[in-house]
């Protein structure tokens, strides 16, 4: 005899409700996207929304992780295949161009847009720890170049790792502005033409 599972079933397919989410908040932000618009985009009632995902923060959390893992993956593909700092940098600027202003979704980046604005301090520091997770570790990918003496010994590689940080943050905005593909692609390449010659140390002639 088959026995019928416990409880209600689910009405909705979780992995397309947490995709619909993710343009939810990638277009408006964290702070003005209401759980109304959540539901609404989701296809879901507050009840099933917070059934299967927690509260709104939780769903964010949830929505930020599958982001990194997707859409957001194209820096750490760049930085675990490209042998050099250069390499990974430049690959990551340019694929950047091409995902922020992919058509099938919003522009730019989840993880820089949704935290303006924002005023829930739990939120705005988990994305602010990931920036800085991603500028510590193109400081380390640099200053490892560095000690290989692929860049010059004095190199800066904390200012380096921050300049390429904000070029992205920048190009995300500018996407968001409405440049276009081969716009943000003339500011990754104008952004490579200021990486550093292998040479001798700063100072020494």
């Amino acid at each position: 005899m088959t026995t019928k599972p416990r409880g209600r079933p689910r009405s909705f397919d979780r992995l397309t409700a947490l995709e619909q989410a993710t343009m939810a908040f990638w277009e408006h932000g964290y702070e003005t996207t209401s759980v109304s618009d959540l539901t609404r985009a989701m296809g879901i009632s507050a009840p099933s929304l917070y059934a299967a995902f927690g509260d709104k923060k939780a769903l964010f959390e949830e929505v930020v992780e599958a982001y990194a893992v997707s859409y957001g993956a194209y820096g750490g593909r760049a930085f675990a295949q490209e042998p050099t700092a250069r390499g990974a940098l430049g690959r990551m600027l340019r694929e950047a161009a091409e995902v922020f202003t992919d058509p099938s979704h919003p522009r730019g980046c989840l993880m820089i847009s949704a935290a303006i604005n924002c005023s829930t301090p739990e939120v705005e520091e988990a994305l602010r720890a990931r920036r800085n997770d991603n500028l510590a570790s193109f400081e380390a990918r640099i200053q490892r170049d560095v000690d290989a003496g692929e860049l010059p010994a004095g190199t800066d590689a904390g200012a380096l790792a921050r300049l390429y940080g904000a070029v992205l943050q920048g190009m995300s905005q500018q996407a968001r502005d409405g440049a276009t593909r081969t716009e943000l692609e003339a500011v990754a390449e104008a952004a490579m033409s200021a990486w550093p010659s292998p040479g001798p140390a700063v100072g020494r002639s």
